[in-house]
C-alpha cells in the first residue's frame, strides 16, 4: 500500500475511534496524534533508506511539535491512532500491528541496554489506556486491552485484559475493541471485598461461639 493510501486510512481511523472528530479539516489541523504518525511514516521511510540522521531529525521535529516521541526505527502498522497523545513514547525496536489505539502518556519502552530487540511488539486491535507502560521485548497479543496506568513487563496472551502494577491478566476471553474503563474488573478491589466478607463471617462465628459459651455458663 502506498504512502498516501496509508495516511488516508490513518485519517479514517480517527473518525472511527474519536466521536469528537467532526471533519477531515479538523483532523488534519488539530490532531497531534495524526501529525505524529505523519512525521513518523516519513522518518521511518528515511530510516529504511539508511538516512539515519535525517530520520532522527524528522522524528525530533515531530516530537517538538506534538509532544509524541516515536523513534524512526519503530514499525507502525495501518490505521494507527493516538488519542490526545501528549507524552507518548515508542522505542526504536517497538513493533505495532494494525488498528492499534494508544492514549496519552503511553510508553512502549525497553529495560535493556543491548542493541537488539528491547521494546514490545503489539498485535492487531490492541488498545492501551492512558499512562500505561509496556516495558520489554515481549508480545502483547492481538485484541488485548491494557488498562490505564498499568505497568506490563511480561507476555500478554491474545484476547486478554490487563490491569495493575505489575500488570495482571484478569481475563482471557475474547473482547471487542470498545474500551470502557468502567467495565474493567478491578482485581485489588475484588480481593479486598472478599477479605472484608470473610472478616464479617469470622465475626459472626465468634459471636455464635460466645453465645454458646454464655449458655453453658448459665447452665
Amino acid at each position: 500500500m502506498g504512502f498516501f493510501s496509508t495516511i488516508k486510512e490513518d485519517i479514517k481511523a480517527v473518525f472511527d475511534r474519536d466521536p469528537a472528530a467532526r471533519s477531515k479539516a479538523e483532523i488534519l489541523l488539530c490532531y497531534p496524534g495524526l501529525h505524529a504518525i505523519l512525521f513518523h511514516r516519513f522518518a521511518h521511510w528515511l530510516w529504511n533508506k539508511k538516512c539515519y540522521l535525517l530520520g532522527r531529525l524528522f522524528s525530533h521535529l515531530g516530537r517538538f511539535l506534538t509532544g509524541i516521541e516515536i523513534h524512526p526505527g519503530a514499525v507502525i502498522g495501518r490505521r494507527f491512532f493516538i488519542d490526545h497523545g501528549m507524552g507518548v513514547v515508542i522505542g526504536e525496536t517497538a513493533e505495532v500491528g494494525d488498528d492499534v489505539t494508544l492514549y496519552h502518556g503511553v510508553t512502549l519502552g525497553g529495560v535493556s541496554l543491548n542493541k537488539g530487540k528491547r521494546h514490545p511488539t503489539l498485535g492487531n486491535n490492541v488498545i492501551v489506556g492512558a499512562g500505561a507502560k509496556i516495558l520489554g521485548p515481549f508480545t502483547v497479543g492481538s485484541n488485548s486491552k491494557i488498562g490505564s496506568n498499568s505497568v506490563v513487563v511480561k507476555e500478554v496472551p491474545p484476547n486478554s485484559t490487563v490491569v495493575g502494577i505489575p500488570g495482571r491478566v484478569i481475563t482471557d476471553e475474547k473482547t471487542s475493541v470498545n474500551f470502557d474503563h468502567d467495565k474493567l474488573p478491578d482485581p485489588v478491589a475484588k480481593a479486598v471485598t472478599c477479605l472484608v466478607d470473610r472478616v464479617v463471617e469470622i465475626e459472626k462465628e465468634i459471636e455464635r461461639v460466645k453465645k454458646d459459651i454464655d449458655k453453658e455458663n448459665d447452665n
